[in-house]
């Protein structure tokens, strides 16, 4: 099983590039945010709380998090691998989804993260505000927040998995095509 973490603010291309993995790895991708959105856009009780930090740019709670990604990973349990898009944001997740995924015989085999400027981030999420209903996309103020947060509180996880020689970076202002070239060369060395 192969399991990847792609990291990186807000913007980045997580999304767009981990669907290029899933298929090209045949992975099972697995993004916070999109389970948050799908979890509010149904206003289940979990939607209702990650709405309320998410309308902050704030990070939901761990407990939270961990526990709505363990089940989706249960799920899924006749996946190849995963790609966790978007988790883990801070060291205890980390340390979660470590445990969480030792007790299944498994590890986080790499982290990449993709490294954009911050102004390029804030062009590329206004942009797609534009062409979304993501109302966390539409707000220049928002959106610097989720950048802050990301700095501040998320960003430090890179270094858990530096530790443990598993961290590797990609200059995500590339084309799509050359970002995904690099990621796959990092994935076919592991």
């Amino acid at each position: 099983m192969l399991h990847l973490i792609l990291f990186g603010p807000p913007g980045a291309g997580k999304g767009t590039q981990s669907e290029k993995l899933v298929e090209k790895y045949e992975l099972c991708h697995l993004s916070t945010g999109d389970i948050f959105r799908y979890n509010i856009k149904n206003e289940t009780d979990l939607g209702k709380l990650a709405k309320s930090y998410m309308d902050k740019g704030e990070l939901v709670p761990d407990e939270v998090t961990i526990k709505m990604l363990e089940a989706e990973v249960d799920k899924n349990a006749d996946a190849k691998g995963f790609i966790f898009d978007g988790f883990p944001r801070t060291i205890p997740q980390a340390k979660a989804l470590d445990t969480f995924l030792n007790s299944k015989g498994a590890k986080v085999d790499a982290m990449i993260a993709l490294h954009v400027d911050e102004e390029e981030l804030v062009k590329r999420l206004l942009l797609r505000g534009k062409d979304s209903a993501r109302a966390d996309d539409q707000n220049e103020d928002v959106i610097r927040k989720r950048i802050s947060v990301y700095n501040e509180q998320t960003a430090q996880v890179a270094g858990h998995y530096e530790g443990l020689g598993r961290f590797h970076q990609v200059n995500g202002e590339q084309s799509i095509d050359e970002v995904f070239n690099n990621l796959c060369g990092i994935i076919n060395k592991l």
